[in-house]
């Protein structure tokens, strides 16, 4: 399933959840389950900003974004973040005056109840939305789904509070647990935030696609041809890899384009959205991008 069609449903499961714990909340005065509800605005609010980036990014190359749009999916993840941080912001206000002024729950059965239907399909939809995003390389999804996660974990928190507080009558129980709840989603924000910023800095392709890569160059290379000066970076669900290939001077350019043509084809294949870049250089050719002059 595309990530866009994934990112739809999150839409309308946020808006279900949203139904759900709205409801809870109603019946039964619990500021824990308000918290939840919250985040689950949150939820919807991400889920249509990703449905956007991930839109954008889908766009091809133009005059003025010759690499693509691909790193649009990072500002969903940044986005998310934030959100992330000002819900549980309000959480903790809430959460404080609640803990001053405690209130008493009603109807505990039902809002539990709610509460745990919702997160049953915040669950499953989660976790498609990682695999998806491991296969597709997608980081909107990947922050679409880990923040689904983190719900149901927290509505996982406020139910186990809730069951506590209705066995031992302490209501102080419902704020507290309303404030661990917004240090946790607090934690994932950061964390959320972090990615996108390190995104967007042209890092390096995961190790395990370096290997790959690696790999694939070892293969055509003997006594007569070596790689060098091989640089890579990543854009949302894009790869790329630049690299220098020497062979003999010799050699006609119609032979050493074609030997670049199955290189360049062979990274293709065995990295999927990858975009390669190979200089052609003489054995007995150097470049030296640490000179002086070629920082000026």
């Amino acid at each position: 399933m595309q990530a866009k069609t994934l990112l739809k449903l999150s839409v309308v499961a946020a808006i279900a959840t949203i139904t759900l714990k709205t409801l809870a909340w109603w019946l039964t005065g619990s500021v824990g389950l308000l918290s939840d509800a919250m985040e689950s605005f949150v939820n919807l609010a991400a889920a249509l900003f990703a449905v956007m980036m991930v839109t954008i990014a889908e766009r091809p190359a133009d005059a003025d974004h010759p690499f693509g749009h691909h790193k649009a999916e990072y500002f969903s993840s940044g986005f998310e973040g934030l959100l992330i941080v000002g819900a549980a912001a309000g959480i903790i206000w809430t959460a404080v005056d609640r803990f001053l002024h405690p209130q008493p729950l009603e109807q505990l059965g039902w809002g539990l109840m709610l509460s745990v239907l919702s997160s049953a399909i915040n669950g499953l939809l989660a976790w498609r939305m990682l695999v998806a995003s491991r296969e597709q390389r997608s980081i909107a999804l990947e922050a679409d789904a880990r923040h689904l996660f983190t719900d149901v974990w927290t509505s996982a928190g406020v139910v186990v509070g809730l069951l506590l507080v209705s066995v031992t009558g302490w209501l102080w129980l419902d704020p507290v647990l309303a404030i661990g709840v917004a240090l946790n989603i607090l934690y994932e924000g950061w964390r959320l935030a972090s990615r996108s910023v390190d995104g967007l800095m042209d890092t390096a392709v995961e190790p395990e696609v370096r290997r790959t890569i690696d790999a694939t160059l070892a293969q055509f290379a003997h006594h007569t041809i070596r790689f060098d000066h091989l640089v890579t970076r990543r854009a949302g669900t894009r790869r790329f890899v630049d690299v220098h290939m020497h062979m003999p001077a010799n050699w006609s350019l119609g032979r050493a384009a074609a030997l670049r043509t199955s290189v360049e084809q062979a990274l293709m294949s065995a990295v999927p959205g990858l975009r390669a870049s190979i200089q052609l250089l003489p054995s007995d050719v150097e470049a030296h991008f640490d000179d002086p002059k070629d920082l000026v």
